[in-house]
């Protein structure tokens, strides 16, 4: 996410229009295979679809012989009594038809629209939660949920603008030239021809030419949601620092550049829509023209006429709107390659071939073991260093030391966000590389120190740990982790909600809900990352006799500031920039003299309180 005082985003490119063809024809042919399970409805929607522009062209014919019917001699009156009624019962019909065989179209292949976005919408969702932490870290929420939004939006509109307007209109042109140049002479045929091209030509020309600014406008418009919802996700620091002016001056100023973007596109559209209306205007001339001589020179009806100027008008109603459709047609593959790309994303951390399986440990052996393990989440900066340790089934390893030591690190790589640069992770002799990470994190329970909340009720949030669990389960997990007794004590117990990532409840009180999530999941190897940081004295104490209740029999890593809850560990080990500088029980190390003696003074002299620890020995507590 975005710093406060973070430079504004550059202005984005224009795009090259040479790459931006196969690129669109990329794009499609990605989203065919979606739409082509759904082929009988494709073939259906193609029937009526031809089957409305039949009618549609029907119409003026019928429109014709109704006028030249009507054209009758004295003495013909009889005659109006039954063919023109024929003809207009004839001609309502055609108009039904139309309308009728367009909906079909549209119902039919409907199910195939919405099929196929929600199958590239739930794809897109899947690939982006298997993605590595480190894309999750980089990425801006706000704009990456704009660019699914309008992906998502561009299938429905692609599909639209294609099926619905695009191709009915190329179908019905094929049948006016047809009956133009059969019927009458092939002047007809290329003045239309020509006036089409000339419109084609100056539509794509002028469309592309004012694409760019419709991408800077969705570039400034998702700058300004990113911005948004960047400075609501950190409320409270705006609130902290009283930057709201600050806040309120950043996000117009992404408002404004918005504006001006799309000020630039709706005037390039106004030039576009006055160029299209003149090549209409001009050939409609030409053609009603030609079609009035030829009612002179007698070798033409004047419902010949009528059925011209209904063709032009119903040939040019849909191209009227060709520079939109382009337009959105070029916008919803631009959009949908943005999705693709998102799908696109190389995932870091994949299972290798033939993975299987961690679980069930064989022989319930949850030993973990670090080996050699050396890791850097940029070259540069190497984080561990040649880290080996090991924690036996069933006990408890602590790892303490200053900030930045690589402590929490550790989790990470266990946890399998990461892959190591060298060495080896294993979990019962397994390298975590070589099994489905999947399982490896369904064996591994965390409470991390910075623990955050769905924006759920209380019992949703402790029920995540196992989902489908009764609420007997979730309540015996929340006695605990010693926040049951808070939980009735609200207005709706289970049933409150906690907030935007939890900010409802208190550090302490979201903490006790990570626990029992953790406790409810129940799995063979436990993380503890500053587990309970955020809880006052008492519940301290209380909740680390529940933890280690929990932790016995149970492979653990516990990761610690206060060296007064590990106290009882199998072993401690002291990291300092990324290398472990000593290892041992409480007592060795006590003994030894060394970095974590020191600690302890440090601790001591803090003004920390003595406690009886479980082990007998003495330990230190706020």
């Amino acid at each position: 996410m975005r710093r406060h005082g973070e430079a504004a985003a550059p202005l984005p490119s224009a795009p090259s229009s040479p790459a931006a063809q196969p690129r669109d024809w990329a794009t499609l042919r990605r989203l065919l295979p979606y739409l082509l399970q759904y082929k009988w409805r494709a073939a259906a929607a193609l029937a009526f679809m031809i089957g409305a522009k039949l009618a549609n062209v029907g119409v003026p014919v019928l429109l014709k012989r109704l006028v030249d019917t009507m054209s009758l001699k004295p003495g013909d009156a009889a005659a109006v009594l039954v063919v023109p009624i024929g003809l207009l019962l004839a001609y309502g019909l055609l108009r039904l038809s139309t309308s009728l065989f367009t909906e079909l179209r549209e119902l039919v292949f409907s199910k195939a629209t919405q099929g196929a976005t929600r199958a590239i919408a739930l794809q897109t969702f899947e690939h982006l939660h298997s993605l590595s932490l480190r894309f999750h870290l980089e990425r801006q929420t706000g704009g990456m949920t704009r660019d699914i939004e309008r992906g998502v939006r561009g299938i429905e509109s692609l599909i639209s603008y294609s099926l619905y307007s695009i191709v009915p209109t190329l179908v019905e042109l094929v049948l006016v030239l047809g009956i133009l140049a059969v019927k009458f002479d092939v002047w007809f045929a290329w003045i239309t021809i020509a006036a089409l091209a000339v419109y084609i030509v100056f539509t794509v020309t002028v469309t592309e030419w004012r694409t760019k600014f419709r991408k800077e406008a969705n570039e400034f418009d998702s700058a300004a949601h990113t911005r948004a919802v960047d400075s609501l996700l950190n409320y409270e620091t705006v609130k902290y620092f009283n930057n709201e002016r600050f806040e309120a001056n950043r996000y117009d100023e992404s408002l404004d550049r918005y504006r001006r973007s799309r000020i630039k596109a709706q005037t390039t559209l106004s030039m576009l829509n006055t160029g299209q209306q003149l090549i209409i205007a001009a050939s409609l001339v030409a053609m009603l023209w030609r079609a009035t001589q030829g009612v002179v020179a007698g070798h033409m009806t004047l419902g010949d006429l009528v059925m011209i100027n209904a063709f032009m008008i119903q040939l040019y109603i849909p191209l009227n709107f060709l520079g939109v459709l382009y337009r959105e047609i070029k916008q919803s593959l631009t959009d949908l390659e943005k999705m693709f790309v998102l799908m696109d994303r190389e995932r870091e951390v994949a299972d290798a071939p033939g993975a299987t399986s961690l679980l069930p440990l064989p022989g319930g052996d949850a030993t973990v073991r670090f080996e050699h393990v050396t890791f850097a989440y940029e070259p540069a900066r190497v984080i561990l260093h040649d880290v080996s340790f090991e924690i036996p089934s069933g006990k408890t390893v602590a790892v303490v030391g200053p900030s930045g030591s690589g402590k929490s690190t550790l989790a990470r790589l266990l946890y399998r966000f990461y892959d190591v640069q060298q060495g080896h992770i294993t979990i019962g002799g397994r390298d975590v590389r070589q099994v489905q990470q999947a399982s490896v994190r369904r064996a591994i329970g965390i409470v991390p120190q910075d623990t955050v909340l769905f924006n759920d009720t209380v019992e949703y949030n402790i029920a995540y740990g196992r989902p489908g669990t009764t609420r007997a389960e979730v309540e015996e997990a929340a006695r605990a982790a010693r926040i049951h007794d808070f939980i009735q004590g609200t207005p709706k117990g289970y049933q409150t909600m906690v907030g935007e990532r939890g900010l409802k409840l208190s550090g302490g009180e979201k903490q006790r809900v990570a626990i029992a999530r953790t406790l409810l999941k129940d799995p063979p190897i436990l993380i503890f990352d500053e587990a309970t940081s955020a809880l006052d004295s008492a519940n301290e104490r209380a909740i680390q006799a529940e933890l280690r209740s929990a932790a016995q029999g149970k492979t653990t890593l516990v990761i610690a500031h206060r060296l007064s809850t590990v106290i009882d560990a199998h072993e401690i080990l002291v990291m300092d920039a990324g290398r472990v500088i000593e290892r041992g029980t409480h007592a060795q190390l006590l003994a030894r003299g060394g970095r974590y003696a020191q600690m302890w003074r440090l601790q001591q002299e803090s003004g920390e309180g003595a406690v009886e620890a479980p082990s007998g020995e003495l330990a230190m507590t706020k």
